[in-house]
């Protein structure tokens, strides 16, 4: 799942799970841009520390995993750099792009944008009742649409709430909300972490948070959200598995909210 997860939150999350339910994925990589370029309007968190949110908010699915890939990348992250180290990675893996739905139908101002349908299968995801217009000419059997319920969260309203005192418990994982109310992220500047963001102790005997030196072993990545700036997700379908064929035109298939 690429994308800047400035922080990753429970819609995050929630899409990865039905996307993989739906297209019978080995796994889900999450994929943080390392410089977003098309963030450039705004301040975006240290790379290292949106990469140890992702890593906390997955760490308890097995199917989950989190790369370094763009992390460590120089330069600006962009979608075609991300796929094309993940195809030489994974040359026998088929790949999905999985991203938001608004930033799909940005997709033909991508940089080498012929050559990204060639690498993933696309699959862009929103919140039901949401309208989208995607362009007739992208490739019907390499994009396909996934309505999801719990995409209503975003990072930027979390940013916010933190900001000026707010709760965000339950939009987020419960280990992200204490790295955020730790590390002081999201505060305005110059000023303190407000009382209602202190950190949690837990219950009596419960472990500290222990953060990553590093990846977790065998992680790779299927994707970011680079160019277009959606959250977004990617994974590996089981090797000998035939391509996606959308039922229509830029199919569009709906999550069931009680999955």
């Amino acid at each position: 799942m690429g994308g800047t997860f400035d922080p990753v939150h429970n819609g995050h999350l929630v899409a990865a799970s039905e996307v993989a339910a739906l297209f019978d994925l080995d796994e889900v990589v999450f994929v943080p841009s390392g410089q977003p370029w098309q963030k450039a309007d705004r301040e975006v968190s240290p790379a290292e520390a949106r990469y140890l949110m992702t890593f906390l908010a997955t760490a308890g699915n097995p199917r989950f995993t989190v790369s370094r890939i763009d992390v460590d990348r120089s330069g600006p992250t962009y979608t075609i750099d991300t796929l094309r180290d993940l195809r030489r990675q994974r040359s026998d893996a088929m790949l999905f792009f999985i991203t938001g739905a608004d930033a799909l139908a940005q997709i033909l101002s991508w940089r080498d944008v012929q050559e990204l349908f060639g690498l993933a299968h696309f699959v862009g995801v929103t919140r039901p009742g949401y309208q989208l217009e995607l362009d007739a000419s992208l490739p019907v059997d390499a994009v396909s649409l996934l309505e999801v319920p719990a995409l209503a969260i975003s990072s930027s309203d979390i940013r916010a709430r933190v900001s000026r005192g707010a709760p965000i418990w339950y939009l987020t994982p419960d280990g992200v909300v204490r790295f955020i109310a730790k590390s002081g992220l999201y505060q305005p500047r110059g000023q303190a972490a407000p009382t209602g963001l202190v950190v949690p102790t837990g219950p009596a005997g419960s472990p500290g948070l222990v953060y990553p030196a590093g990846p977790r072993a065998g992680a790779a990545g299927t994707g970011s959200g680079g160019d277009a700036g959606g959250s977004g997700a990617g994974g590996a379908a089981p090797a000998g598995t035939g391509p996606i064929r959308p039922a229509g035109p830029l199919s569009r298939r709906r999550a069931d909210p009680g999955s």
